[in-house]
């Protein structure tokens, strides 16, 4: 307790602020310095000085001495009376008060008003480290901030917006520099962010690393192509047929006479069963096809050595068949030799009414013909090709050409017969099967072929073969495309054990692996898909004063779906009266949001 006795005009301690007795009943009332009263129990004040205090706004008392104060006492205990006067020379109520601050304050000096003690150096030295550490701290946490906010951001500003990035990437749901600048912590806002600091490119694509996807290819080394007895078929005219700029060119046909072949790229000879390639490519599923860039699911040496046409002999895992009154029969499968040709759809298209590929189209055409017979769907929906080349935006459109039909057959054909020669040989391999739609009227118009698609079930990887309804099929097995394409590499690893005397994985196995893949394809999908939209909209954002056609493919409510043919792009619009399906609207573009996905339209 104080050596004095309370009476109004006393300074006392309420809290952390000053406060003047005013009058003393069965409550103590006080003053405070914003000029309210109050009346407290004595027990919830300090009693500082006797007072009488003036104004509690004067409570000033100059410089203190606290360096001869903290000196004089070591080791030495004082009342707060004695430390005002060492501080200031004398004890008043601003003294008084000015000695309780620097007590509170903790830095030199601890205790009651009673009892006060000074700290060792080695405290004192190591709060005022803290301290300056956390003032340090804060300036440059501020000047962070400001360089964030006006976009000019140093080298190491990038490591604390990586918490951001998480954000913006769907990999954390929370951002102190978000909340600072009071913006929403979601995927869409923190993309809007880290483009307007700088931090992002403006067109910077995030939706791979926002699905998780896999980038660059493994960094593994290849084997050289074990030497073996292949079949010769380099007298064969065999054509590699893609579009335009095929990096991987995994598959060729022939035909001799009534028989044709499709000759695969034998990716099964380098890649055996859980070898570290295999298990690289199963942890991808397949290659990721982005407009910026390829990331293969292979080391690029895989398709160097192995890509058909990219040598004057390549190796393959060569499918031969014959075809008749809608049957395959007499299929086999041989490791071969092949002479591949490449060329690409456009230039294939003025060679399909004679010669070798003349002969495929005729078998092609009647393949497709009993596919559509059996209930193969046609859809008929834009598509386009989309490649950032050099920094531009190239978008073209990919014709419906006779040549892509040939080839898609053919690659179903040799896809039937796989799991029909794997049926016959109870080999465990991937089979693709799909249901049929809950609407099977074949639609006749991009409206129609736009909700058409809507009944289509997804397709699924099985262990059992079953009807694929898209392709109007009883049994298929995606073969084609090892290079490209997980599940078909473990077809091949399956039918080369069978052809050369190996030892095929058993059905568990198989299970596995078609597991394992399919838990990727999803996210494989999804990154394309938004890939493939973020640099339409972004080729649109370049170009501000686009017009173009759309047609009206939907009418939803009080909104249009369109699609843009010449983009591939669906979208929806306001709908107008008069509005009708398969109408061809002109529009011009009046806004994109590259975050949100979007674009918007004005009906000319």
């Amino acid at each position: 307790m104080p050596d004095f006795k309370l009476s109004p005009g006393s300074l006392v301690l309420y809290k952390s602020s000053p406060a003047q007795v005013v009058a003393i009943a069965d409550k103590i009332e006080i003053a405070l310095p914003a000029g309210k009263n109050k009346r407290v129990r004595d027990k919830d004040i300090t009693p500082l000085h006797p007072g009488p205090v003036s104004s509690l706004a004067a409570l000033d008392a100059g410089t203190p001495a606290i360096d001869e104060a903290w000196e004089l006492l070591e080791g030495e205990e004082a009342t707060l009376a004695d430390l005002a006067e060492l501080l200031y020379g004398e004890f008043t109520p601003a003294s008084a008060w000015g000695a309780w601050q620097l007590v509170a304050d903790g830095l030199y000096f601890e205790g009651t008003p009673e009892r006060i003690i000074p700290r060792s150096a080695a405290q004192v030295e190591g709060e005022q480290a803290q301290r300056d550490a956390k003032l340090n701290a804060e300036r440059e946490w501020n000047a962070f901030i400001a360089r964030v906010e006006a976009g000019e951001l140093e080298d190491g500003d990038r490591k604390r917006l990586a918490e951001v990035e998480r954000v913006a990437l769907g990999t954390s749901e929370h951002s102190r520099i978000l909340q600072t600048f009071e913006v929403a912590e979601n995927p869409e806002s923190a993309h809007r962010f880290l483009v307007r600091c700088g931090y992002w490119d403006a067109e910077h694509n995030p939706h791979p690393g926002r699905e998780g996807a896999q980038l660059g290819a493994p960094a593994l080394s290849v084997p050289e192509l074990p030497a073996e007895k292949r079949v010769d078929l380099t007298h064969l005219p065999a054509f590699a047929i893609d579009d335009e700029g095929n990096q991987d060119p995994d598959d060729a046909i022939s035909v001799d006479g009534d028989r044709v072949w499709v000759h695969v790229a034998d990716v099964a000879a380098l890649v055996t069963p859980d070898s570290e390639l295999d298990l690289a490519a199963r942890e991808r599923s397949a290659n990721l096809y982005l407009p910026e860039a390829i990331h293969p699911m292979l080391p690029p040496a895989v398709t160097h050595q192995l890509g058909l046409g990219l040598a004057e002999e390549s190796p393959a895992l060569s499918i031969g068949f014959r075809y008749a009154d809608g049957e395959l029969g007499d299929i086999e499968v041989v490791p071969s030799r092949v002479r591949v040709t490449r060329t690409t759809y456009e230039a294939a298209e003025s060679m399909l009414d004679e010669g070798d590929l003349g002969r495929l189209r005729a078998i092609t055409d009647d393949f497709r013909a009993a596919r559509k017979a059996r209930g193969a769907a046609s859809i008929n929906l834009p598509e386009v090709s989309i490649r950032v080349i050099d920094g531009e935006v190239v978008i073209r459109p990919l014709p419906r050409l006779d040549s892509r039909s040939l080839v898609t057959d053919a690659m179903l054909m040799a896809g039937e017969a796989v799991a029909r020669l794997a049926l016959a040989e109870g080999l465990a391999i991937p089979y693709a099967i799909q249901p049929p739609p809950d609407k099977s009227e074949q639609p006749s118009s991009m409206a129609e072929s736009f909700a058409y698609r809507r009944f289509f079930k997804a397709s699924k990887t099985v262990l059992e073969p079953g009807l694929h309804a898209g392709l109007g099929l009883e049994a298929y097995s995606r073969t084609t495309s090892p290079l490209r394409r997980y599940q078909d590499l473990v077809t091949h690893q399956q039918l080369r054990a069978l052809v050369t005397g190996g030892e095929p994985l058993a059905q568990e196995q198989i299970a596995e692996r078609i597991a394992a893949a399919n838990a990727v394809t999803g996210i494989i999908r999804r990154s394309e898909r938004n890939s493939n939209l973020h640099w339409k909209l972004v080729y649109l954002q370049r170009n501000p004063k686009w017009e173009g056609d759309a047609v009206v493919v939907g009418l939803e409510g009080r909104k249009a779906a369109i699609i843009i043919p010449e983009l591939a792009f669906e979208t929806k619009i306001r709908l107008q009266e008069g509005m009708e399906l398969d109408q061809t609207l002109r529009l011009s573009l009046t806004g994109v949001d590259l975050p949100a996905q979007t674009a918007r339209f004005r009906v000319l």
